[in-house]
């Protein structure tokens, strides 16, 4: 490296608002980034004397990530509290040399004020919500009305939801949708972008946990021909590019690998991607909305979602309240549903009257989803037009029924432990997909999330019957 390279190295490490640490393969600190010893509490000469070992042993690094990745030997990210109170999201890579753990070098970022300016917000965002409540936000709309006729919205609740998301629509701002697994965050996501200004383009629909993570990669950001084997030959534009000029929203966003989290901040700020086997960026334009029925703060802490990411995606964060807090949307809901029914079956049927007090009285745990699976159940068991009955919708406070467990089958001769359990999980799934209709119900059954279902279905190359 030439003085000019080197010179223009530590000018972008001066003047980078991440502080910066290079440490040797053995813990020891070799250099740092000025503006350090504010976040940390120790002079440069102090820490450039120490080991990450001690620093960590002393409350300066809680915990150090530079021994994360050397325990490791691979990259990591977490959060860090310094000694002088400071929160931090700290970032680190190994540097191997003929296979040996040579340099860590770590990047960190001052969080403190950030996390100030979102508990401001968060409580800016309650006293709305409050004026909300007292009715003096969400006056009577004729038009909102009109638009939420197919969502079967009734519920102040709800109409609360529907009135923020109508405004915020023509801002293009990152929305992120929280709720439970089926209150409608796709339903509202839609009607997002029917009221944005982008309602003439593609609205793009991602199920990031549906999507096996090798595959990630190439059905996001697309390929170029050749780009890897089994590659279409004419090449194949990802669900970034398809999305281009309307909305892109990725469900279950807390599923997504770490790397292409990565991947996504850089499109987000850049407004630029690259197709696998490419040299050559492509300029997107999308607006991005996001769902999630998971703890994301949660998840940041454990180091599984990016905090740069968390607060780029959290713009505008939505929560759709569950079915049983806005249970006077229980009967559009309901009466919609058998609309489809009848007219996907070709028999018009009706729900008996005492139906309706065993709907409304349920908590419906699985939400809107689970109201609608119930009453498709209901209308395949009836042999008449008359709904009459069917079992009770399970509630949270009820023990939930454990089916029989059959014994599990004796390993075979020489089987390893791997191919064990993956035998008994094929087996399983085997007979979940005999008496099961959809991967919900099958994810209730075993208890997973309906994207493991969804992955191990593939993985094991089965199909609902």
């Amino acid at each position: 490296m030439d003085e000019i390279d080197r010179s223009v190295l530590k000018t972008i490490v001066e003047t980078a608002n991440d502080h910066f640490f290079i440490v040797s393969g053995d813990g020891q600190i070799l250099d740092i980034s000025p503006g350090v010893e504010a976040v940390y509490g120790l002079s440069r000469e102090a820490l450039l004397g120490s080991n990450v070992r001690e620093l960590e042993r002393d409350g300066v690094l809680r915990p150090s990530i530079s021994l994360e990745v050397m325990r490791t030997h691979r990259p990591a990210q977490l959060m860090q509290v310094t000694g002088t109170g400071r929160r931090v999201i700290a970032e680190a890579h190994p540097v191997f040399v003929n296979g040996r753990l040579e340099r860590i070098v770590s990047r960190s970022r001052d969080m403190t004020d950030l996390q100030l300016l979102q508990d401001e917000y968060a409580l800016l965002q309650k006293r709305f919500n409050e004026h909300v409540k007292r009715g003096q936000s969400v006056a009577d709309d004729p038009a909102l009305d009109s638009a939420l006729e197919e969502l079967q919205v009734r519920s102040h609740a709800m109409r609360e939801v529907a009135s923020l998301l109508k405004r915020v629509a023509p801002s293009g701002a990152s929305v992120l949708m929280l709720g439970e697994s089926g209150v409608g965050k796709t339903a509202f996501a839609r009607q997002l972008h029917r009221w944005s200004e982008r309602a003439a383009g593609p609205f793009v629909e991602v199920n990031c946990g549906a999507i096996p993570e090798n595959l990630f990669e190439s059905e996001m950001f697309g390929y170029q021909p050749g780009a890897f084997s089994g590659a279409a030959r004419q090449g194949k534009a990802g669900l970034l590019e398809q999305a281009e000029g309307g909305t892109l929203f990725l469900d279950e966003i807390g599923e997504l690998p770490l790397l292409m989290q990565t991947k996504l901040l850089k499109v987000i700020q850049d407004g630029k991607m690259t197709r696998l086997g490419d040299t050559r960026p492509r300029r997107v334009d999308f607006r991005l909305v996001v769902a999630t029925n998971q703890d994301l703060a949660a998840r940041v802490q454990e180091g599984l979602f990016r905090l740069d990411l968390y607060y780029r995606l959290n713009v505008i964060p939505v929560t759709l309240p569950a079915l049983r807090d806005r249970r006077e949307d229980i009967p559009g809901l309901a009466e919609a549903c058998l609309v489809r029914l009848n007219a996907h079956y070709g028999r018009q049927k009706f729900l008996d009257n005492h139906v309706w007090s065993t709907l409304m009285g349920s908590d419906w745990p699985g939400n809107v989803r689970e109201l609608e699976n119930w009453l498709e159940r209901a209308w395949l068991s009836s042999a008449l037009d008359r709904i009459e009955g069917f079992e009770s919708p399970a509630s949270p406070t009820s023990a939930p029924h454990t089916p029989p467990t059959p014994s599990a089958p004796p390993p075979l001769e020489n089987e390893t432990l791997p191919a064990y359990l993956a035998r008994l999980e094929r087996e399983l799934l085997e007979r979940g997909c005999r008496t099961h209709a959809s991967t919900y119900a099958l994810a209730e059954h075993l208890g997973i999330s309906q994207s493991s279902v969804v992955r191990k279905l593939k993985r094991h190359g089965l199909k609902l019957r």
